[in-house]
């Protein structure tokens, strides 16, 4: 735990990326098997279940602190962080407890079915024998909220430096459902598992929102252009005769989606297939949009009903495997010229469909085709360098997403909340409504969008101008006008003005706008009717 905990802080401590993957792969090296697997998964974003409840921790802090909780809870907005808020203000450890990371975790799990007084005990007992860095550790490794700055990608450079493996090796490696409970360093990393290959899939190629002019792209002959389909990017994997379906995220979503099995029992063994998962009205060959799909992603088993409302169809965008060889390295034409072969002859019964190319031949016509992405269902467009091989994550130059502009509205801030972390000492999370003849509808919150400095002076104003408190939020006089934009609008009986908007933020503080000016309810419906 002492070298992990020193290797947080020294992540920390730093913003030079070279110093970081310095100081990961030099713990790579040294630490035990079980430890440095430990902290693959942590800086990967895989966290032990959560053992013991944050008010749990509070309340026994507080108590190990002799200070009253009212006082804990004035200290832990100014720290602006729970685990480092206990570890300030605990006493300093009467002993020393010499634990390794991955036994702390295992000792952690054992307290699953403890009570209520044998995990205080065991809590108490860690933090008096724990300095307060290793302490501050020992809380996330409760809490699961770990932020050191460092992405899975930087991580996976200084695993290969330390490990002398190829980075994109590794990161297929650590793509897929593994967590240490069922691999071991040997079998994740340095070894060859031929039977947890089979169900792993590959990293994802992403795309940067374009930001300069499509004519500086080059000639469009060199560009494949298709609709960017608003549902759950993922992977579906055909390999010794079983079938996966990936998300993204890294989520395996195969019995979400039992429509899967009739696609894969269409394809041969040694498919995968990059593409999205969308909800699709069969009759009208359209999406549905993704507000249909959203009830499907949380549930592990889907209703008939849900099946029925919402059937889901594949659209496929890459081949990345075929007949067992990994085609990524080969260009992008040529992929999707055997993906295309795949699919011609599938019957219209399977749910997979190729996303269409738009044979649109110069770049003013392909940007006529991109302001009329809603009325297809898409939300812009994708270009993708017909020349380019298929890469792991975020790289600018191959593939770029040419958005439509977000849909807007204007709205007045009604109540107010504090953030967290470091902006634990402003309001940041605001809630937002518009007009509905004298009174003003709640409908979105949002919390990002300004920056720091107009985050600064909206907090002192929300201090002088607060007309109630409900615990952590505050009502303040609505006055401040926003202009919010999002993604997608959708009806919502769970919301007072009965929309929902997709991914809200603030574009910008409307100070030239006085409170009547804003959006009306009727402004809303009329953007859901036209978008919903």
């Amino acid at each position: 735990m002492k070298d992990f905990a020193a290797l947080v802080t020294a992540l920390d401590q730093t913003t030079r990326t070279n110093l970081k993957v310095a100081e990961m792969a030099d713990y790579f090296r040294t630490a035990p098997d079980d430890d440095r697997l430990w902290a693959v998964a942590l800086l990967s974003g895989r966290r032990p279940r959560r053992s013991i409840t944050t008010n749990k921790l509070r309340l026994w802090a507080a108590e190990a602190a002799g200070i009253a909780l009212w006082l804990f809870e004035t200290c832990y907005p100014v720290v602006g962080d729970l685990s480092e808020t206990i570890a300030l203000i605990l006493p300093a450890p009467t002993h020393r407890i010499e634990t390794s990371l991955s036994g702390w975790i295992a000792d952690l799990r054992a307290l699953d079915g403890a009570d209520d007084a044998a995990r205080r005990a065991f809590v108490l007992r860690a933090w008096d024998g724990l300095p307060p860095v290793e302490r501050f550790v020992f809380n996330k490794l409760i809490t699961g909220g770990w932020r050191m700055g460092v992405s899975q990608k930087l991580m996976t450079r200084a695993l290969a430096a330390a490990t002398g493996i190829d980075q994109a090796e590794l990161t297929h490696r650590l793509m897929g459902d593994w967590s240490p409970d069922n691999t071991d360093w040997a079998g994740l990393i340095t070894g060859h598992d031929p039977a947890a290959s089979l169900s792993r899939p590959y990293p994802f190629a992403l795309a940067h929102q374009l930001d300069l002019a499509p004519e500086d792209l080059g000639e469009r002959d060199h560009w494949l252009a298709e609709d960017k389909w608003d549902g759950i990017r993922g992977q579906l994997i055909k390999r010794g005769g079983d079938y996966y379906l990936w998300s993204r995220g890294e989520e395996l979503m195969t019995d979400r989606f039992p429509e899967v099995a009739a696609i894969a029992a269409a394809l041969p063994d040694g498919t995968v297939i990059d593409g999205e998962v969308l909800a699709w009205d069969h009759a009208t060959g359209r999406p549905l949009g993704f507000a249909k799909l959203q009830p499907r992603i949380g549930r592990k088993t889907v209703p008939k009903r849900l099946l029925a409302e919402a059937p889901a169809l594949i659209m496929a965008y890459d081949l990345l495997e075929w007949q067992g060889d990994d085609l990524r390295a080969r260009p992008f034409d040529a992929r999707r010229a055997l993906l295309a072969g795949l699919l011609r002859d599938l019957p219209e019964t399977v749910p997979l469909r190729l996303s269409p190319a738009i044979a649109v031949h110069d770049w003013a016509g392909l940007a006529a085709m991109r302001a009329k992405a809603r009325d297809r269902g898409a939300e812009g467009l994708m270009l993708k360098r017909c020349a380019a091989p298929y890469h792991a994550g975020r790289r600018r130059g191959d593939i770029w997403k040419w958005k439509l502009d977000p849909l807007t509205i204007d709205a007045v801030m009604i109540y107010a909340q504090a953030g967290s972390g470091r902006r634990a000492t402003l309001y940041t999370d605001f809630t937002f409504a518009v007009r509905d003849g004298a009174a003003l509808v709640p409908f979105t919150k949002a919390y990002s969008g300004l920056t720091d400095a107009e985050f600064r002076e909206i907090t002192t104003w929300v201090r002088a101008h607060t007309t109630d408190r409900f615990g952590p939020v505050r009502a303040v006089r609505p006055e401040l006008v926003f202009e919010i934009a999002f993604e997608g609008i959708q009806a919502s009986p769970r919301h007072k003005s009965g929309v929902a908007l997709r991914f809200p933020r603030m574009l910008r503080w409307r100070r030239d706008k006085p409170v009547a000016e804003v959006a009306s309810l009727d402004d809303l419906k009329a953007m859901l009717a036209q978008f919903g």
